[in-house]
């Protein structure tokens, strides 16, 4: 009996120990990220591609996308997540992170303090990102204003409030290899870039599996609306048949082929990227048809 006892104290000691190193926080390689210097001009663009005003403007219709003070609510099945304050505020904001904590937060999903993020925010998908373009994006926004509302903690059960945790599942499931691959023409592959890596349509627009990680199997074909009201729509497979002029001129209007008007949580996202180069929403639209074959 005492032998078996301490066989299992050893393997829940071994078993534990293997935990702690799994989900250890991972970080960008420094050599990767040495010597870049953001441009903010560019980094707008940036910005308004990732949609960061869309999560993280403050509560309400009239709330300036460009005061990221945090706020919002986003229910999921694991409780409720708020939108922290990312301003340049240097006491409830970003304002002392250097570019090197930035990246590694949006790209790694790791705080200045080795915490990990939840996936709510969605570095699974700026992971794919180029590295010069997050230092662009640090540079733009170190240059929005600073708002001083302290962020508010998530509203989460155990285990789910168990931050460690999330190290096993970026093991599971953290990846930085595209979902669409083969031969892509040119147009088509910076549209993969713009919604695969900073655009983050699958986040919204793929069904997960039951522990919140996506179904690559079932890539932007809709997935049940998180606050439990609806259904995000399909933008992939035989239940989509917009073209892709369709496509890049919703993205510029806010205009569906019916000339139904965008609304929801769309209409921010259209909002930004109507602000880009057309031909951006052009290789967006390629995309689209493209990974829906």
């Amino acid at each position: 009996m005492r032998r078996a006892l301490f066989g299992l104290i050893t393997l829940a000691a071994v078993a534990g120990a293997a935990a702690w190193v799994l989900s250890r926080p991972q970080l960008l390689d420094d050599a990767e990220i040495a010597g870049l210097s953001g441009d903010a001009e560019r980094g707008r663009d940036v910005y308004l591609t990732a949609g960061c005003g869309s999560c993280h403007m403050a509560p309400g219709t009239d709330a300036d996308p460009s005061i990221l003070s945090g706020g919002r609510s986003f229910a999921s099945d694991f409780g409720s997540f708020i939108a922290p304050n990312i301003s340049p505020d240097p006491e409830h904001g970003i304002g002392t992170w250097t570019q090197a904590q930035f990246l590694n937060a949006v790209m790694r999903g790791v705080s200045p303090e080795g915490a990990h993020y939840y996936p709510a925010f969605p570095y699974t998908s700026y992971i794919r990102a180029e590295p010069q373009d997050i230092a662009d994006l640090y540079a733009y926004m170190m240059t929005l204003p600073a708002d001083a509302t302290p962020s508010q903690p998530h509203d989460l059960g155990f285990p789910f409030n168990i931050r460690r945790s999330v190290g096993l599942w970026k093991w599971l499931y953290l990846r930085d290899d595209w979902v669409t691959t083969g031969a892509l023409t040119e147009e088509e592959t910076r549209g993969r870039y713009l919604s695969e890596a900073l655009a983050h349509c699958a986040e919204c627009h793929t069904p997960r599996n039951a522990l919140g990680a996506l179904d690559h199997d079932r890539w932007l074909l809709g997935a049940p609306n998180p606050s439990g009201t609806g259904r995000i729509p399909p933008i992939a497979g035989d239940d989509f048949d917009w073209t892709a002029f369709d496509i890049s001129a919703y993205l510029s209007s806010g205009l569906t082929p019916d000339f139904d008007v965008v609304g929801g949580s769309m209409a921010p996202v259209v909002n930004n990227l109507r602000q880009l180069d057309r031909a951006e929403l052009d290789a967006i639209a390629a995309y689209i048809l493209r990974a829906g074959q």
